[in-house]
């Protein structure tokens, strides 16, 4: 039997767990002089988080102090170039529920004072880094002429209760909400002032950069593609006139990312060839001086870079890219394409600013700690900017690798309990399926069960990025090959540990991992349980059902989701599972969980009695998506795993928890 979970750490207590507060996102003034990040906690009710700005101390000394206290939060800090700081944040007054507006809180000292409301409220912020421009992001309905004309058209549909949606093209739905009918444009706070009359569902998701002197934006712009597809272009929009012009438009790859040189005459931006049924993508960066041809910096670099940005004198681009279950940073030369480390350790960096004199500020986690403030001298040394505190882990953290069929290296993080007893295995599979097990998680959060007594490998197979090109081949149109083998390869070079009890073992995963585990029960017995979240079932089905089909399309074709649909294989499957899925899932629809559930007791191995009792469960989130985010659902997410595991790994029988009635 696994021990008693850990009362030293708040990984054993979901209530404790929950409490921790939670940083994210980061803001530098241009002078690096002020660092602001956005902390989010549980309310009074615990029902929900709220996020709030701390300021930091950029010398890494002073303790970080809150900033602000608005009952709904605020998010999306940015500095302007005078060191005002601007946020968006929905402060009631005559609606309860307005939306997210713009708000500025003075560099020199005083109240917050709102700059900017607009009926659909505010999504995004980029203020200009030298000049006074400051673009926002808002959504106006198609019919409407003006904000005012749109704030009266939005009340027609609110009175009404109006839902629906004429939509003449595609997508209609993205992640977790309906598209349509309001569409995104780009505002400058003065005025304000529409630069984008007109756009159609070309901004949705932008990714925009405004010139240092804030005379122009470049932003990506979604353009209709052959097979109800949309592809991602790069335009520049005068902010003096409005008028737009396609700096880079490529027909077969969609550009993203856009960071203006600090002298204003180029764009880097990041490029992603389509797939296609036997080759899989290939992320690089480029650079486009105005006026010029586009030219590749990072081909012969096989890494997937994952943000970048200039540094202030413009002699080097900030990129980052997952590396081997981590995340460094790289200095990337736009002369000479040369591509150097800056940092290389344990973490995985995000929200990468530089400041002054070659220092840069960042967030940075692994899966021994939460992200938190950085600060990067230009010899590459790291100091901790202190914020919250972080928390003591209930065990440790060591890298596995194991040699796939085929000879390739796999490798692993496994996080052990403390302790000299040997643990059960929980498998962990990520999603994606491009991605890596390389930064914390507060959802997977494989603490909480190593804090119950378990072991939990996070294992990264063929698909996975940071690994090279090839790696990602490996898996591409093959699923339920390289990427399976490559996962029972690392269940066995963790068997072999002496601390693992290879007799009890589970496997589990969400959304790509929901795939696996399904895919996994259908073609082994070797695992006590197996829960599956969010997950692939029927692949004909979800290619055409998702929010994005036609990304799938590439390389889902007949014979792929023929070979590789975990449907084909239900008579096999003799393993009791625990499927779970939220129904306003979009990119993963519900529809998966619902077939999956039916034909788990009609047709697998281990059927539903005559009785109906079943010893499959299925797990139903009528409000949520592809994540679970309120916290009571969460806390919930993890008692009914948490019972499930320790029934049919431990052999232990605990109670669903009372909420569930």
């Amino acid at each position: 039997m696994a021990p008693d979970p850990s009362p030293d750490t708040p990984f054993a207590d979901l209530d404790s767990f929950l409490a921790l507060p939670r940083v994210s996102g980061l803001a530098v003034a241009p002078d690096g002089s002020r660092v602001v990040t956005t902390v989010s906690e549980l309310d009074d009710k615990r029902a929900e988080f709220v996020s709030a700005l701390w300021e930091l101390d950029p010398a890494g000394q002073a303790p970080a102090r809150r900033i602000t206290h608005g009952a709904k939060g605020e998010s999306s800090p940015a500095f302007t170039a005078d060191g005002d700081l601007l946020f968006r944040a929905a402060r009631p007054g005559g609606d309860d529920d307005p939306p997210p507006s713009l708000w500025l809180l003075p560099g020199a000292g005083g109240e917050a004072v709102e700059v900017a409301a607009f009926p659909g409220g505010v999504v995004g912020v980029v203020p200009a880094r030298a000049g006074t421009v400051t673009v926002v992001a808002s959504s106006l309905l198609p019919s409407a002429t003006g904000i005012d004309e749109d704030r009266r058209l939005r009340e027609i549909r609110k009175q009404g209760k109006i839902s629906a949606v004429l939509h003449t093209g595609y997508p209609v739905r993205h992640w977790d909400h309906d598209l349509g009918p309001a569409q995104t444009h780009l505002f400058t706070v003065d005025g304000p002032r529409d630069l984008t009359p007109d756009p159609g569902g070309a901004l949705r998701d932008a990714h925009l950069d405004v010139s240092p002197d804030g005379t122009f934006v470049v932003t990506t712009w979604q353009v209709p593609a052959p097979g109800a597809a949309v592809r991602s272009t790069l335009v520049r929009v005068d902010v003096a006139t409005g008028q737009r012009t396609t700096i880079v438009d490529d027909p077969g790859a969609d550009l993203d990312s856009p960071a203006i040189s600090p002298d204003g005459t180029a764009v880097a931006f990041t490029r992603e060839t389509f797939s296609t049924p036997t080759q899989a993508p290939r992320i690089t960066v480029w650079l486009a001086r105005f006026g010029e041809s586009p030219i590749e910096l990072t081909g012969d670099w096989d890494r997937w870079p994952t943000s970048v940005t200039w540094t202030p004198d413009g002699a080097s681009l900030i990129v980052t890219a997952d590396q081997s279950g981590r995340g460094p940073i790289f200095l990337v030369d736009p002369a000479s394409s040369h591509v150097g480390t800056l940092v290389d350790d344990d973490f995985t960096y995000s929200d990468v600013h530089p400041g002054a004199d070659g220092t840069l500020f960042a967030l940075r986690s692994s899966y021994r700690t939460p992200a938190h403030p950085v600060r990067i001298d230009a010899d590459g040394a790291v100091t901790v900017l202190p914020c919250v505190p972080l928390p003591e882990l209930p065990g440790t953290l060591t890298e596995l690798t194991a040699v796939a069929d085929d000879g390739v290296p796999v490798r692993s993080w496994l996080a052990l309990p403390h302790g000299e007893h040997r643990a059960p295995l929980l498998l962990w599979i990520h999603g994606g399926p491009l991605a890596s097990w390389n930064a914390w998680h507060w959802r997977w959060n494989p603490w909480l069960m190593v804090a119950h007594g378990y072991a939990v490998l996070l294992p990264d197979p063929a698909l996975s990025t940071g690994y090279g090109q090839e790696f990602i081949q490996r898996g591409w149109g093959a699923w339920g090959f390289a990427p399976y083998t490559d996962l029972m390869a690392a269940t066995d070079a963790a068997c072999a540990h002496p601390r693992i009890d290879e007799t009890r073992t589970a496997a589990m995963g969400g959304s790509f991992g929901g795939y696996m585990a399904n895919w996994i029960a259908g073609h082994t017995d070797r695992f006590a349980a197996i829960v599956t979240h969010a997950s692939l079932w029927a692949l004909d089905q979800f290619g055409s059902t998702t929010d994005g089909g036609y990304w799938w399309a590439r390389e889902m074709t007949p014979e792929m989701t023929a070979a590789n649909s975990p449907h084909r294989f239900v008579a096999e499957i003799a393993t009791p599972m625990l499927v779970i899925h939220g129904d306003k899932d979009y990119r993963v629809p519900i529809g998966e969980a619902l077939r999956l559930w039916y034909e788990l007791l009609s047709a697998s191995a281990l059927p539903a009695a005559a009785d109906g009792s079943t010893e499959h469960r299925f797990l139903y989130f009528p409000t949520e998506n592809h994540w679970v985010l309120s916290p009571s659902h969460a806390k919930i997410w993890y008692q009914v795993v948490t019972a499930f595991l320790a029934r049919h790994v431990l052999g232990q029988d605990i109670e669903a928890p009372e909420t569930l009635g």
